[in-house]
């Protein structure tokens, strides 16, 4: 998921809309609409706010909104920028879209879709806007560009999901390496996650975490490979910053052409 577009920091609203942009939507104070879908970039989707024009869903595009509302009553008085919203954003956007795609937690880690959400413009904030927006995009923050999406996304990953939205990676190693669809030539597989904690649980250290991650990771991709008897394994594991945004889990890797 795109965290860092949770909590970003903010731009100067002033000045013309955009490139792409629609000037109605800039500063607008009502809520998107849902449903709508829109050809989003990488750069796009680290912004706090967004105004693309909307596409029609049957031609090319690489986001859709599936999950539009107004902040809770708690947060109406907290700041443009307050990690309380991109926490409540975390939340609502990973919950929304495993029940959109129809996954679990695991299959939607594993997965090169990913979300990204966005709030009014600053200038809207200051005339009482509270509404958020969530997309399902086709990549995330270890991706080399957004792919296009069908029609609609929703249910993609119900059952066994197709090679063309698992996460893979073609490479030496997992670490720093760019995302693709499993559906191309590929070295590594995200074939399984651990869960390292609860919601209410305290970050448990990097340490531990890594251990854990590793520990977990090596018994699981053995499994998944069948016990080899030489294998190759990785994980992806977060830190502080990601758990108080709400995850939990880490990703484990196998290394495999299949």
């Amino acid at each position: 998921m795109l965290l860092g577009s949770g909590l970003s920091a903010c731009s100067d609203p002033a000045g013309p809309a955009p490139a792409g942009a629609d000037p109605e939507q800039v500063d607008a104070v009502e809520a998107p609409a849902l449903g709508a879908c829109r050809q989003l970039t990488l750069t796009d989707v680290s912004a706090p706010t967004n105004a693309t024009r909307v596409v029609d869903c049957s031609a090319k595009h690489t986001a859709e909104t599936f999950a539009v509302g107004d902040l809770p009553t708690g947060l109406r008085d907290a700041a443009y920028d307050s990690p309380e919203v991109g926490a409540f954003a975390y939340d609502t956007c990973s919950s929304g879209l495993q029940t959109f795609l129809g996954a679990d937690e695991s299959t939607a880690m594993r997965t090169v879709l990913s979300w990204a959400w966005f709030r009014p413009s600053e200038k809207a904030w200051d005339a009482g806007a509270r509404w958020y927006r969530c997309d399902v995009v086709g990549g995330g923050e270890q991706s080399a560009s957004l792919v296009t999406l069908p029609e609609t996304a929703r249910g993609l990953l119900e059952g066994r999901p197709d090679d063309r939205w698992v996460a893979c990676v073609d490479g030496p190693s997992v670490a720093d390496s760019v995302k693709i669809p499993c559906s191309q030539p590929h070295t590594w597989r995200a074939v399984t996650t651990i869960k390292l904690g609860e919601v209410d649980d305290p970050y448990p250290g990097d340490r531990l975490s890594e251990v854990r991650s590793r520990d977990f990771c090596k018994k699981s991709v053995q499994a998944y490979l069948n016990y080899p008897p030489t294998f190759n394994y990785g994980y992806t594991w977060f830190h502080e910053a990601e758990w108080a945004a709400g995850n939990r889990r880490s990703v484990c890797w196998a290394a495999t052409d299949e």
